[in-house]
This record gives structure tokens, sequence and C-alpha cells, in this order.
């Protein structure tokens, strides 16, 4: 399974995965049709599936357009999300396995972003590596903001993510790392992983950030990291709510 990323709007990805053996492809989250219709004549695929994480205009716009042209696919999201997907037909609970290109994909229930955000997780194999798609819960060096959860949920949602294999490849649906890691120095200014980051950040260019990693995330990520004691220190709390939710307030300001 290949995974091909699709720089869109200002700052979305959407994900293309490609089974070269079948001719078939999948696309996660697509905000926009056009740039994906172009990329499947150019691979030369046949779209099968809509993967959405969450009901967001900037990752379901594209639906309709595909479908259009595709009208077989079948678009999957979650449960909750119900009547707020264009042209949903699967509906997502926890634990529910998709498969594509002789993968199944693990289904999360991950609110916090939104009531109804899901992520899909391809555990590794003996020749790829593990991909988890999770939308807008974490991004490089952050994580989404709170529209319809609670920091609550949404640090129970990370930290279900966190525990995966630290080679797991992390493909999150916006470029937000330059400025995710700026904040992340204000937290944890000592932290010499973080400082190693955001150089080669900055030596990139503008170059893609994603996919990263969930090993370089809990490294480097405060959202992941609410339990290290400098972090507790500087949101002054120990309770790992607490000190999640004042980091997304200060980063809601920043």
């Amino acid at each position: 399974m290949q995974v091909l990323r699709v720089p869109v709007l200002n700052d979305n990805y959407i994900f293309v995965l490609v089974d070269a053996a079948s001719h078939t492809a999948a696309v996660v989250d697509p905000a926009l049709a056009d740039p994906i219709l172009d990329l499947l004549e150019q691979e030369q695929v046949e779209l099968v599936a809509i993967l959405n994480t969450h009901h967001h205009g900037d990752h379901v716009g594209g639906n309709p357009g595909l479908l259009a042209r595709f009208p077989q696919a079948v678009v999957y999201g979650g449960v909750v999300d119900r009547g707020r997907i264009p042209g949903q037909q699967v509906y997502l609970a926890d634990g529910d396995l998709v498969t594509f290109a002789d993968r199944s994909a693990q289904v999360f229930f991950i609110p916090g972003h939104t009531k109804a955000h899901i992520a899909y997780y391809f555990p590794a194999t003996s020749t790829e590596p593990g991909e988890l798609f999770c939308g807008d819960t974490i991004f490089g060096g952050g994580c989404g903001r709170l529209f319809e959860g609670t920091p609550a949920q949404m640090l129970q949602s990370i930290d279900r993510l966190r525990q995966l294999p630290a080679e797991t490849r992390l493909w999150c649906a916006h470029e937000y790392t330059r400025n995710n890691l700026k904040f992340a120095l204000t937290v944890e200014p000592d932290n010499g992983d973080l400082q190693d980051r955001i150089q080669l950040v900055e030596q990139s260019g503008s170059l893609p950030t994603i996919p990263s990693t969930i090993g370089l995330e809990q490294k480097t990520n405060p959202f992941l990291r609410w339990q290290q004691p400098a972090i507790q220190a500087a949101m002054h709390s120990q309770d790992p709510i607490q000190t999640f939710a004042r980091l997304r307030g200060q980063k809601d300001q920043f």
C-alpha cells in the first residue's frame, strides 16, 4: 500500500492510498475532488473507498465530486457523524475494521476535536510500516482545537494513539508543524529532542513535515507529554487533565 500526500487549500493534506496490484485507491479526508481526480487518472487507478475522520468541510468537501465520478466508491465515517458526512454509507464504531489493499485498518473512536472523530490505523506488516490517519487529533508538534469535545476526552484519545508503536507513521491533515514547535519550545525550552527537531524543520525550508512518527511526537509534542515534570511545572499543575487543558488554552492564544 503506497501513501500519496496531496497538499491543498492553505495547509491541508489529502492522503491517497494506492494498491498497485489491484489498480485501486482509497482517499482519506478529501477536502477537494479535482486534485484527487487528476491524481487517480495519472496513477490509472479506480477509487473504491473514501475514509473520513470527521465531518468538517475541509475533510469531506470533495466527497460529492469524487462520488460523481466514482459512484461505486464506499464512504466511511464515524457512527456519531451520521447525517454530517456527504454520501456516508458505512457508520464505524470503535474497534471496527476497514480493509484495503489486503490490509485491515483498526478504527479508533477519538472524540475531542469533534464529538465524532475517528482514526484509521493500519498495523505494520513484515514489509510495510504502520500507518495512522488521525485527522485533526494529533498534529506535528501539536493537537487539534477542542470544538465539540472536552480536555478529558482529547487527553484520553491522544493517550490511546501515543501508545501505538513508535515507528508508526503519523499522517495528520494539516501542515502546522513549524508554528506548533515554536509554541512547544515556550513550554519545554530545555527539551533537546525538541531543539533538534526545530532545527531540522527550519533547515527543510518549505518541504512537508508530514508524515511524522509516534516516537517523534512522544519526544517533542507537549500534547503527548502532559506527564513530564517540566510541562506540569510550566502549567502549574500535576493533574493530567488540568495540565492538558491549560496547554491547549495557551496554544489557542499563541
